[in-house]
């Protein structure tokens, strides 16, 4: 049986495995930035999980492919986006080369998409780091499996797709969350942060994290000095963070609340994998 959500909030071990999850998404960022910066936003990041699930095959019953006119429906029905957003969107990944035409054109009434090796390449690291966030928890072998045969990434993504888009504990996990994760490069500075967290005891109400650096985020993240300080005094405006001593000087130090909408994203997100995972490759 796949881990729940529930359990995974519920279970202090998994403190370790969001600090772990986070310290790789910085990673994978680190290997690839242009395509990373590029997901490292709500909508942007879901946008990219449907262009995936519909060319490996969205599971509704309808003949896979990812084509423009199919893409833009599906992310304005899901309420993902608006219409000009989804197709600009496809268009950004066409000229950064993350689609290209399709080798094989069976449909002469579209003109079929498909992600470049560059892309696949992108999400398999993403499946693969959390799979094997996952296995640490339980000693199970979903990496080991599904890395033995790689045709398999192509059955648990769509299944990954279509929780993601129909839970809400993924897609609005909380105030705070939400405006980090839809503010271009929001989601790697929260990331950032909290990796930063030496622990979380769940009754304080702070969790200092020690000097940070908001020159060093801007130049890890490609973030403009504006937009940083704007994200960071909305999030110090509602309570989420802020910094002993004023003006942003000392420890800087995250809210209770704020870690748990992330842990709880996470152990919905994980919860969500695992689920797509054991219906592919069978129990960990």
């Amino acid at each position: 049986m796949s881990i729940t959500a529930e359990k995974l909030a519920a279970d202090d071990r998994f403190f370790e495995a969001v600090l772990l999850c986070a310290n790789e998404m910085l990673a994978i960022y680190r290997e690839s930035p242009r395509i990373a910066s590029i997901f490292a936003a709500q909508q942007r990041w879901l946008m990219a999980h449907a262009g995936f699930a519909l060319h490996y095959g969205y599971p509704d019953g309808i003949t896979k492919g990812l084509y423009s006119g199919r893409f833009v429906e599906f992310v304005v029905t899901n309420k993902i986006a608006s219409r000009n957003t989804a197709a600009t969107f496809m268009q950004e990944m066409l000229a950064y080369r993350f689609l290209r035409p399709a080798s094989s054109q069976s449909d002469r009434r579209a003109r079929l998409l498909e992600p470049t090796e560059t892309a696949e390449q992108h999400f398999l690291k993403w499946l693969l780091a959390h799979l094997f966030i996952l296995d640490g928890l339980d000693g199970g072998k979903r990496l080991e499996r599904a890395s033995a045969d790689l045709s398999t990434i192509g059955k648990i993504q769509p299944l990954i797709a279509k929780a993601i888009i129909e839970t809400d504990a993924v897609r609005d996990p909380g105030r705070t969350f939400n405006l980090f994760n839809w503010a271009n490069s929001g989601g790697l500075v929260m990331d950032y942060l909290m990796s930063r967290l030496p622990g979380f005891d769940r009754s304080k109400e702070r969790m200092a994290l020690g000097p940070v650096s908001l020159g060093e985020i801007r130049a890890q993240f490609m973030i403009s000095n504006t937009h940083l300080k704007r994200l960071l005094s909305q999030a110090a405006a509602i309570g989420s963070i802020g910094w002993e001593e004023p003006p942003r000087k000392g420890d800087l130090w995250l809210s209770r609340g704020f870690i748990l909408e992330y842990w709880n994203y996470q152990a919905a997100k994980f919860a969500i994998i695992d689920a797509a995972a054991e219906a592919v490759l069978g129990p960990a």
